[in-house]
């Protein structure tokens, strides 16, 4: 007697087909799933006041009653305001002044803590302490520093035999001393970023430039800087915009003075929507700020790519 074997039978095409869509539609509701919580955050807290924004900017409104429409009277008006133009100045003046001084520093700590150095991670914990610092500490500590009669600035001139700053009270020196901070309190965050970007940078290919007789700036340049292209996409998009919004760092330290040196253009929204209750004008400022951010991130971004070409 003989017994016969039963061969598998293979499902049907047709079956195949339904079970792989059947889980690609699982994998997408199980994806927009995990996107809920970010997708509703973002509508309920960008998206929408965005919008209120962009409809308030083309009104007059003062909070008490309702809005009354005015087209683009005050996006037209926003550049005959004087305390705007400032702002817009001091604003761009300190972004392009903050960004490639941290980018550089950053790059050159990074290259440092990359080495097999005693205590690296103690250092790499110094770097980054004044990221997770509460800005108000950070100004209060940075007031002292720059205090005119008894800082820790004007003691360190005195030493080296040069003349005593007003700081923050000197019209001349005041944005300086607040990009100074600005890019030591953010350096941190975009050296942690090179740092890790250096990383997946391959040994092998400095080991091969090394033994083809390649100086160190030429490593730099031809290996190293361009294996670092993706972080210095992100270093720019989230430094220009972190640029832009500086403010509690101008609230604490200087409120805009002296003189409207440190005026910037969060502030002069803060004063125009919460002082003087000119929310349709303060809209209008915004959205300006939005716009000015774009294209400081689209040239910073054509110019990173350029370099990489």
């Amino acid at each position: 007697m003989t017994t016969r074997t039963l061969e598998p039978v293979a499902p049907a095409p047709s079956t195949v087909r339904r079970r792989r869509s059947g889980l690609e539609k699982a994998k997408a509701r199980a994806g927009w799933l995990l996107l809920a919580p970010a997708l509703i955050h973002s509508v309920i807290f960008v998206a929408v006041p965005g919008v209120i924004v962009l409809a308030l900017s083309f009104s007059e409104f003062r909070l008490l009653g309702s809005p009354d429409l005015v087209g683009l009277d005050n996006y037209v008006t926003l550049f005959s305001d004087s305390k705007f133009v400032q702002a817009l100045i001091n604003t761009v003046i300190y972004t392009l002044a903050v960004v490639p001084l941290a980018m550089a520093l950053a790059i050159l700590v990074a290259l440092g803590l990359n080495q097999r150095i005693r205590f690296r991670a103690a250092y790499r914990t110094l770097f980054y302490l004044p990221v997770v610092t509460s800005t108000v500490a950070v100004a209060t500590v940075w007031l002292w520093i720059y205090n005119p009669s008894s800082g820790l600035g004007n003691e360190v001139l005195s030493f080296l035999g040069l003349s005593r700053s007003g700081w923050l009270t000197d019209p001349g020196t005041a944005l300086s001393a607040l990009i100074a901070i600005g890019v030591w309190q953010g350096l941190g965050t975009k050296m942690i970023v090179y740092l890790g970007a250096l990383q997946t940078i391959s040994p092998e290919l400095v080991e091969a430039a090394r033994l083809d007789g390649a100086s160190k700036w030429q490593i730099f340049w031809h290996v190293t800087w361009p294996g670092l292209a993706p972080a210095h996409f992100f270093v720019i998009v989230t430094s220009i915009a972190g640029s832009f919004q500086v403010f509690d760092l101008v609230y604490v330290t200087t409120q805009g003075g002296p003189v409207g040196s440190t005026n910037v253009l969060t502030y002069d929204i803060f004063q125009n929507a919460f002082g003087n209750l000119k929310l349709g004008y303060a809209s209008a400022e915004t959205m300006a700020m939005l716009l000015l951010v774009g294209v400081f991130i689209y040239l910073g971004r054509m110019t990173q790519r350029n370099r990489e070409e």
